[in-house]
């Protein structure tokens, strides 16, 4: 634990941060979820609705903070270098 004041401040900060963005990410998570349940479902019009949804949560982020694990999840650099000869 910091013994400065002003560190000390800043911890609580960050987690407060921490906290603030964990939710942030949680929520963007099910809003790409909703997404991905009603393609699979086949439902055109939900899948529009939910992509909608999504889209503008994700609109409002600021460049830096749409982070990889609201993606598709991508093939992995191993599988990829075992199938070229």
């Amino acid at each position: 634990m910091a013994n400065i004041k002003s560190q000390k401040k800043r911890i609580i900060t960050a987690e407060k941060a921490r906290m603030r963005n964990r939710a942030v990410r949680s929520e963007l998570k099910t809003y790409v979820k909703k997404v991905h349940a009603a393609v699979e479902a086949g439902d055109v019009e939900a899948a529009q609705a939910a992509a909608n949804a999504a889209c503008k949560k994700l609109d409002r982020l600021p460049p830096r903070a749409s982070s990889t694990r609201t993606r598709p999840p991508t093939a992995s650099p191993a599988s990829r270098s075992s199938s070229t000869p």
